[in-house]
């Protein structure tokens, strides 16, 4: 594992203010991609492309985030933590730009593949330096930080339904944006840790299989991001095709399935503190069996609702608790990081057509039940969470340095 130099000791008021720089990192980046998913339509008109074309150049910002992101903990030791994030941050939000630009099929997939690359990466830089702020805090802040991501997609996602429905070109909105975010990341990126690598330490292979710690993690992730993945983008289909309901109540079902997620991932740090990763995950894992259960069984469109919203509680949490514990894994936590990023792409990117395929060879009650299945997996494999429950020994908050899971 990285060792800081002896130098690099940062008190208590120091790692606070770490603290809301990371979380701002965490709000910058998920707005980028609420700003995105709001013009997708316009994108998909700009390019000619149809439906089918648009599925297949959706698919390649998973493939680029799943195949750059074992470079950050290279790159982080390169150049140390904070500068690898701010430059890994701005090529993000400047990669906003670019999908509204492409003319055709063959240069959207190229830009999607860019845009996924570098969120990938940032990705796994500031869950890396969110690991190691709360190992020194010595209390969870990793639901609370993956909430505030879910908080800034909201905030990006609310302007740009503005822009959409003014008829604003999304090319000048996504520069405008781009713009802003980068100037907003930069300047959060001043007051993240500046973690930095021994002189004489080997710096991490550059592609690497993860370790076997993450792809156990990484499975208790795959759960619960193929739950999340199915509920927000088939919940509003399922309320309208299965149950009848209007459109109008279909799609506030995916609304507040996806507040559902940003509340609880916001509250989540206080319970997780007081219980424990492994209890925590467990009683989420019974919540979400028992929302699942519900929608599968469900009478009526609000039964289902109250489903779908039993589900974004109890899987809400255990992302960030797979990064905290990813980070605490091994010898290498930024491998362990990004073995088990690339894992919870993987699952949010086959989750959706899977479900549909599904549902196309049988049913989508029958989809469900492989959902409600996946949520139970969550109480028989949260014991792997064990090291989520923060261990910290030599904390920089009393003055003494301590090791960097950040692999810088």
């Amino acid at each position: 594992m990285t060792k800081e130099p002896t130098a690099a000791v940062y008190s208590t008021e120091q790692v606070k203010r770490a603290r809301v720089a990371v979380a701002t990192v965490f709000a910058v980046h998920g707005a980028v991609t609420g700003s995105f998913a709001t013009r997708v339509p316009w994108i998909q008109d700009h390019a000619g492309v149809s439906a089918g074309q648009l599925g297949l150049a959706l698919a390649f910002p998973a493939i680029g985030a799943s195949i750059t992101m074992p470079l950050a903990g290279r790159i982080s030791h390169r150049f140390g933590a904070r500068t690898a994030l701010r430059g890994l941050l701005a090529l993000w939000t400047l990669a906003l730009i670019l999908p509204a630009l492409a003319p055709n099929l063959l240069t959207l997939c190229a830009v999607l593949f860019v845009y996924g690359a570098t969120a990938g990466m940032s990705d796994v830089a500031m869950n890396a330096l969110g690991v190691e702020v709360e190992n020194r805090l010595d209390k969870s802040i990793m639901s609370g930080l993956h909430g505030m991501w879910s908080v800034g997609a909201l905030i990006g996602s609310a302007a740009g339904t503005v822009a959409a429905h003014i008829g604003a070109d999304a090319r000048l909105h996504h520069t405008l944006a781009a713009l802003v975010l980068t100037a907003l990341g930069l300047l959060a990126c001043r007051g993240v840790l500046d973690l930095r690598s021994e002189p004489d330490e080997e710096p991490p292979p550059r592609f690497t299989l993860p370790p076997k710690s993450a792809l156990i993690i990484g499975a208790v992730g795959f759960c619960a991001v193929f739950a999340e993945g199915a509920s927000l983008d088939w919940s509003a289909v399922y309320l309208r095709d299965i149950l009848g309901s209007s459109d109008g109540v279909a799609a506030a079902s995916t609304t507040a399935f996806a507040l559902t997620m940003a509340v609880a991932r916001l509250a989540g740090d206080r319970i997780v503190d007081r219980f424990g990763a492994v209890r925590t995950v467990r009683a989420g894992g019974v919540l979400a069996t028992t929302g699942g259960l519900l929608v599968v069984f469900s009478p009526a469109p609000a039964a289902a609702m109250c489903g779908f919203g039993l589900l974004g509680l109890g899987v809400a949490v255990v992302v960030p608790l797979a990064f905290a514990a990813a980070g605490r894994s091994g010898p290498n936590p930024s491998q362990a990081i990004a073995g088990v990023a690339t894992i919870t792409y993987t699952s949010g990117l086959i989750a959706p057509s899977a479900i549909g395929s599904l549902a196309e060879a049988t049913s989508l009650v029958v989809s469900f039940g492989v959902v409600t299945a996946l949520a139970f997996g969550l109480v028989l494999g949260a014991g792997v969470l064990r090291a989520g429950d923060r261990k910290v020994t030599g904390s920089a908050v009393g003055g003494v340095p301590a090791k960097s899971p950040s692999g810088s």
